[in-house]
Order: C-alpha cells, then sequence, then structure tokens
C-alpha cells in the first residue's frame, strides 16, 4: 500500500510503480497528483499483437507460363521414354531434345551422336527443366512443393533434407542436382539469385555432360552392344516402354 505523498503509476502490464514526490520548495504548497475517478483501480489491458501482417505471397502475372511449359516438357519426356528404343540409333539428337536424362546421354553417345550436338541439345534440355521449375517455386512458392509431393513423391523428410542443404551448402546442392526437379523447384521458393544460379547450375551441367561422356567411352562396348539387342527386339521393347509409361502416369494420378 502506497504511504502517505506517494503515487501509483499503472503501467499497461497491471504493474504499480510508486513514486515519492521530491521535497517542495518554501512557500510552495506540496501538489497532490491529481487522479480521475474512473481510472483507480483499473488495468488496462496489453494491446493485442496482429499475427497476421506478414505480407501474403503474391503469385506473378507469368506464373501460368510456366505450368504450360513444365506440362510440355513432361510430354516430351513420356514420348522419350515410349521411343526411345528406335530413335536411340535412328534419331538420337531427336532423342536428346525430348529427354535429356542420363541413359539417353550415355546411349546416344555410344549411338555415335556427335560431340557438339551432345554438348549444345544436352546443355539446353537440361537447363530449359532446371529454370522452369526454378521459376515454377519463385511463382508459386509453398503451392509448388506441395504439387510435388502429391504427384511426384517427394516427402516431408526429403524436404528437411534438401532445405538442411541449402542452408549449409547451396554452393554443392545446386550442381549436384543440375538435373533435378525438386531442387529446382526449392531453389525458386528460397529465391537464389539469378546469377549464382546461373553460374552453379553451367558448373552442374557441364560437370554431368563431361561425367557422361567419360562413362560412355568407358564402357563404351557394353553400351554399344545393349542398342543392338534393343534393335533384335525393338517392338517388344517399345511395348514394355509404353505400358511403364502408362502405369506411371496412372500411379501419379491416383495420389490427387
Amino acid at each position: 500500500m502506497p504511504t502517505s505523498g506517494e503515487s501509483p503509476i499503472l503501467f499497461t502490464s497491471g504493474h504499480a510503480l510508486l513514486i515519492t514526490p521530491g521535497r517542495p520548495r518554501r512557500g510552495q504548497a506540496r501538489r497532490r497528483p491529481r487522479v480521475r475517478p474512473d481510472t483507480v483501480g483499473a488495468v488496462t489491458e496489453p494491446a493485442a499483437i496482429d499475427l497476421d501482417d506478414e505480407p501474403r505471397h503474391i503469385r506473378p502475372v507469368w506464373a501460368p507460363f510456366t505450368l504450360v511449359a513444365f506440362v510440355g516438357l513432361v510430354v516430351c519426356t513420356n514420348i522419350a521414354n515410349a521411343v526411345w528404343a528406335r530413335w536411340v540409333e535412328s534419331s538420337p539428337e531427336q532423342l536428346l531434345l525430348l529427354s535429356s536424362r542420363n541413359r539417353y546421354l550415355a546411349l546416344t553417345l555410344a549411338a555415335g551422336v556427335s560431340l557438339w550436338a551432345y554438348a549444345f541439345i544436352a546443355f539446353a534440355r537440361i537447363g530449359t527443366a532446371f529454370v522452369v521449375c526454378h521459376l515454377i517455386g519463385r511463382a508459386y512458392h509453398d503451392d509448388a512443393v506441395g504439387w510435388f509431393k502429391k504427384y511426384l513423391g517427394f516427402n516431408d523428410e526429403a524436404e528437411v533434407a534438401f532445405n538442411r542443404g541449402f542452408d549449409k551448402a547451396e554452393w554443392a546442392l545446386i550442381p549436384f542436382f543440375a538435373g533435378s526437379n525438386i531442387v529446382a523447384a526449392l531453389s525458386g521458393v528460397r529465391r537464389t539469385p539469378p546469377v549464382k544460379l546461373a553460374a552453379l547450375l553451367t558448373i552442374g551441367i557441364v560437370g554431368r555432360l563431361i561425367l557422361m561422356w567419360w562413362l560412355a567411352r568407358t564402357f563404351e562396348q557394353q553400351l554399344v552392344d545393349f542398342p543392338e539387342w534393343v534393335a533384335r527386339y525393338q517392338w517388344w521393347v517399345v511395348g514394355a516402354s509404353i505400358a511403364l509409361v502408362v502405369l506411371v502416369n496412372v500411379s501419379n494420378l491416383r495420389r490427387r
């Protein structure tokens, strides 16, 4: 309880601080602080904090075009998976243009595709796929991650692992996974600067192409024998490839 001459001052937290006024000068009457009757004993509630003030992600106007481009790339990959047995020797450049997965890189090299066509087409195809997925991550943010989880088997554990990799060694993760759509999308979600992304992606693609060229030369005989076996049972392989493509797409649709 405050003693005579002490004045309580109430704060918004509900605590009171007692202040003892100084001694008045000679001839000056002691002045007591005025307290409004309606505020005596009242405790002011703390102001509410609005937790929804964080700015929401706004999709850019070009966002739908990234989805159209991604669907086009998926269609091209499915076509490549269906016709690779016929095209690997007759049209290796067109096969690389449809899909530049590692197996097609090695097989087209063994089939005799020119080194310049191999380097130019594969670099452009891998780079295009990565940039499209990166832009999807930038445009759709968390929604893009949810789509990958729903349709491509991406799970929470993998997301945590990749995010940890981005935090610790983004400079190594992007080049190593230059052909990964998921890493590309996460780099967009985390907004990797364009100049940095271009440098890391270039290092990753060039390294991958050199590695596949070295593997193709090291295992040249085995890779040459494989297309010959495929040519012997071409229609069986084509039929099995088409069936596999259908099964994979049906499985992805069932995840909806």
